[in-house]
């Protein structure tokens, strides 16, 4: 029932039951017109949704259901105000078609606020096939003159796009949270990543020697056959579609290490944005933008499209502009993506980072000595951010014993300790509980810990579970990624099966080995096998936590990425979106700064085989 509340939370001004001047939003905040229409400009103080006038009660039903007694007076901080209502200003829920603005399609979108359980207020237009043709034919256009670019123009470029995120303050961090759910810290640690990304590309553009430059110098008089003067270097592949990630809106979305390592290349970059959030996503987009204008790049070097399906997507990855893709998500969209790009009249490489379990194994001694302290470690990995990463700790392998018992025992009483917190979206929260009920009804799966206490809407229930060796191998089911804080136990009878086990797992992103040094040496087998399937291994930590470094591995075998052997993190990312080629007998004065005579970038190169930054 509608609470009739007797005055204006603002001004204090009375409004009776019968007021036309009594205004509310949608949780039945109440104040005046006056204060709505001059200072509020139709967004509410409290929640940031819009007004409507109240209803008037009828009189006759007053006495049943009287007017609220509660007076509620909290004047609103007109300048915090403010900033909200420029907020809203900044999102259009337009497409950015290079440095210019579009909304021609008549398909709508919103994003949700999974923490207040309530859809935001921005409507997102979606894309249409005009305005993909428009953005890949721009970025076409755009590429002849940005390839070019100096590895200093470039870098003066990414730079000024973490300035300009920088800039944005607290309202990128506030429309981060409002579409996430995920607090104050963690969006501003992801922003930070998320600027050192560009950074370390931009010192890497500055060093210059990313290009790996190989100049064979001719020996014409070499016998039987003369040797020709032969130079190569990288180049870029052409403009590049980024899926943005639901999971990271910052780090691996619009400005994300796709966009960064791309644009670093030289590749031109159209970021279909994530639909969840799709403001923060235009926020980040304007800041690109603006630093491309900054710098002199050319118009088409960036563009941002809506979309709530997949229909845009496809016409991009399919357009015969677009000449790589670069995918965060799940293993049933980069499968697809990859399916289409390879079935195009020239196929084009799709560098897609998708599902993983991540294996831990536990070692027989260090589960004897440490077990304990390792699982209380574990249930803050298991559950960090509702165990939303890529590289969540869901699967934990054992040798059988009365240690390994114990390990399992703490982990599940530790686990259920932790408050459970928000997911990014109802659609996530209810695929992991459909993917985790899918797997606790599995024959010979034991449910050792499951949070039993109520939880507000749209926050995620830890679960903890066990299973044999035998049953795992026998179940591919169990072997499947349940996104989520949900992590299974497999008990394994001797060394040769936890082997076996291994052996028979999918590509992973990781793998950790908890054990002694010594530990090491007892058991090679198994560090090769977890080798042979993981694209990073880690030695007595967790896997959650991914540092942006140039040694960094981010991938591993299919399907944890769709290529093995390139990384989606740290500087030789920009690998995936370069060529090698090689100019024979060119003239010295024609050739790339990287390649002349007289080295002017002054950068190492391997020059008939040894590597030297002097001149020829």
């Amino acid at each position: 029932m509608l609470e009739i509340r007797p005055t204006c939370e603002n001004c204090n001004k009375k409004l009776p039951y019968n007021s036309n001047e009594a205004m509310i939003c949608t949780f039945e905040c109440t104040f005046c017109r006056e204060c709505v229409d001059t200072i509020f400009k139709e967004i509410c103080p409290n929640c940031g949704g819009d007004f409507t006038q109240r209803p008037i009660r009828p009189k006759k039903l007053l006495a049943k259901y009287p007017v609220s007694k509660q007076l509620v007076f909290k004047p609103v901080d007109i300048n915090k105000h403010k900033k909200l209502i420029n907020k809203r200003k900044m999102i259009t829920g337009e497409n950015h078609i290079g440095n210019q603005r579009s909304a021609l399609g008549g398909k709508t979108y919103t994003t949700f606020n999974p923490k207040l359980n309530i859809e935001n207020e921005q409507i997102f237009t979606e894309a249409t096939s005009e305005e993909i043709n428009q953005a890949a034919e721009l970025a076409a256009e755009a590429f002849k003159s940005f390839s070019k670019k100096t590895g200093l123009e470039k870098a003066s470029f990414l730079r000024t796009i973490a300035d300009e995120i920088l800039a944005m303050g607290d309202d990128l961090i506030a429309m981060y949270q409002s579409e996430t759910g995920l607090p104050e810290g963690r969006a501003k640690g992801e922003r930070g990543r998320t600027m050192g990304q560009l950074t370390s590309f931009a010192a890497m553009l500055e060093e210059g020697s990313w290009v790996e430059a190989t100049l064979d110098t001719a020996d014409l008089d070499r016998k039987p056959i003369p040797k020709q003067d032969i130079r190569k270097m990288f180049v870029p592949l052409g403009p590049v579609v980024v899926f943005g990630a639901s999971n990271f809106p910052f780090a691996y979305s619009t400005a994300g290490g796709d966009t960064a390592s791309a644009l670093a290349a030289g590749c031109p970059v159209i970021c279909k944005s994530h639909p969840m959030h799709a403001g923060t996503g235009e926020m980040v987009s304007d800041a690109i933008i603006r630093a491309a204008q900054k710098t002199n790049m050319p118009n088409g070097v960036f563009s941002n499209l809506n979309s709530a399906g997949i229909e845009v997507g496809i016409e991009l990855v399919t357009h015969p502009d677009i000449k790589a893709v670069g995918f965060t998500g799940s293993i049933q969209g980069g499968r697809a993506l990859y399916n289409i790009a390879g079935q195009r009249d020239e196929p084009i490489p799709v560098f897609a980072e998708m599902g993983s379990i991540n294996p831990v194994v536990l070692l027989p001694k260090t589960t004897q000595n440490r077990g304990e302290a390792l699982a209380k470690t574990y249930a803050g990995s298991i559950t960090l951010g509702s165990g939303q990463f890529c590289t969540n700790p869901g699967l934990i392998l054992g040798i059988k014993s009365d240690s390994l018992t114990d390990f399992i025992n703490t982990l599940s009483e530790e686990i259920v300790k932790l408050e459970p917190s928000c997911m990014l979206h109802p659609t996530i929260i209810g695929n992991y509980e459909k993917n985790k009920q899918t797997a606790i009804q599995q024959e010979g799966l034991t449910v050792n810990a499951d949070f039993k206490d109520s939880v507000a809407v749209n926050y995620a229930r830890q679960a903890i579970v066990t299973v044999n060796g035998l049953t795992f191998l026998n179940n591919t089911t169990l072997h499947q990624e349940v996104f989520g804080p949900f992590s299974m136990l497999v008990v394994c009878k001797d060394a040769n099966e936890l082997k076996q086990v291994i052996s028979h797992l999918e590509g992973q992103l990781t793998g950790t080995i908890l054990g002694e040094e010594e530990e090491l040496q007892k058991f090679p087998e198994l560090i090769d096998a977890l080798q042979n399937r993981v694209g990073r291994i880690i030695f007595n930590g967790v896997p959650t936590g991914v540092e942006v470094c140039p040694a960094m591995l981010h991938g591993g075998p299919y399907p944890a990425s769709t290529d093995s052997r390139f990384t989606a993190v740290g500087v030789h990312a920009v690998n995936r979106w370069v060529r090698p080629f090689s100019f024979q007998s060119w003239p010295n004065k024609l050739l790339p700064k990287e390649l002349t005579d007289e080295n002017p970038l002054g950068i190492i190169r391997l020059v008939n085989g040894k590597n030297s930054k002097d001149k020829i």
